[in-house]
């Protein structure tokens, strides 16, 4: 990633007034009457307007003073916060570095490199380019015909990145989502030498498809930059959007029940406490999934802001809480990907905030 230009400094020009007042030549030291006309050597010049002229060059100096100093203290780019590049990555400014991360993840670091992520209102992958990063897909998908999911990753000079880090096992994670929020799908493609990702995929039904790109970057200068990219793209066939399930703490998905406890609020992380149970009613036994005994989703109803929440490290009993953070009020649907036996599964619930 290029470095920010530095901040061009400028320099007041400071008049020099040692002799202001002082040293006026006689023929211009009159009563203020105008000289006679024929007077002989210079001109005279009546003593208000000699005022007049020392008043507007002192105005004029002030001002290149003020704006010489007003440069010295810009920043090189109005447009960009202090203590970040052009890339709006963190440098640590006036905030010692602090940064932002997705609901529930709290600060943290990967191989000892710190992770920045834009905040926003708490949801991300609301836009193709974030943090300097642009999404770039190349696919066509067609209802129900194998085909495959294409795209690249490219920095601010337009370079498909390569270098990322890995997070939660995978260097990628993409998630896709039909508009009217079904049709879930969680996938880690695989990227060729020249940065292109790839994975195959079947779009099950026609429609208006999101998709969201989850990954670390690597800068040039060795920095991790957490960013959620999302695109839209366009299953061909005729469309029907579902209406939303309604709100539930419980699902149950190839004979086991997932349930939760915990009330989402408006801008305070909360714990939701989930519990995966069998068909005799005792707790399942979860394998890790990702490095962590579950994966959770939660997209927003609307314009599907995406809200990726990670589970404390150790488990509380047979619980496995995640916190989140709801950016506003509505309906979400929440996607909790769990792992028994060697199979993943996926429980899906309608969230209402108030």
């Amino acid at each position: 990633m290029p470095e920010s230009s530095s901040v061009t400094s400028g320099t007041g020009v400071v008049p020099d007034d040692s002799g202001a007042g002082s040293g006026v030549p006689a023929a211009l030291a009159g009563d203020g009457a105008s000289g006679s006309a024929g007077a002989a050597g210079p001109v005279a010049v009546d003593r208000e307007t000699l005022r007049l002229a020392l008043v507007v060059g002192g105005l004029v100096l002030a001002v290149l003073l003020g704006f010489g100093l007003g440069r010295m203290n810009a920043p090189s780019d109005p447009a960009r916060p202090a203590g970040t590049t052009a890339g709006g990555v963190a440098t640590g400014g006036a905030d010692g570095g602090a940064h932002a991360h997705s609901p529930g993840t709290g600060a943290h670091t990967h191989d000892g490199a710190t992770v920045t992520q834009g905040g926003g209102d708490g949801a991300t992958g609301l836009s193709i380019t974030s943090a300097g990063y642009t999404l770039v897909p190349s696919t066509e998908l067609v209802a129900g015909r194998a085909g495959e999911l294409r795209f690249q990753i490219r920095d601010d000079q337009r370079r498909a990145v390569t270098r990322f880090a890995v997070v939660h096992d995978k260097p990628m994670h993409v998630i896709m989502v039909r508009r009217d929020l079904g049709g879930y799908r969680h996938l880690h493609p695989t990227m060729a030498a020249d940065g292109t990702w790839s994975v195959p995929i079947t779009a099950p039904e026609a429609g208006p498809w999101r998709m969201y790109a989850d990954f670390t970057a690597v800068a040039d200068d060795g920095r991790q930059v957490a960013v959620v990219l999302g695109a839209d793209l366009t299953a061909s066939g005729a469309y029907r959007p579902l209406p939303l399930p309604a709100a539930a703490t419980s699902a149950i998905v190839d004979g086991f029940t997932v349930g939760y406890a915990g009330t989402p609020e408006v801008g305070k992380s909360v714990p939701l406490r989930f519990r995966v149970t069998g068909t005799d009613g005792t707790a399942a036994a979860l394998e890790p999934y990702l490095g962590a005994y579950g994966h959770l989703v939660a997209l927003r109803e609307g314009d599907l802001g995406y809200l990726h929440v990670h589970p404390e490290p150790v488990r509380d009993g047979d619980d496995v809480t995640f916190w989140l953070t709801a950016p506003g009020p509505g309906s979400y649907r929440m996607f909790l990907d769990f792992q028994v036996g060697g199979v993943v599964r996926t429980a899906e619930f309608t969230l209402t905030v108030a």
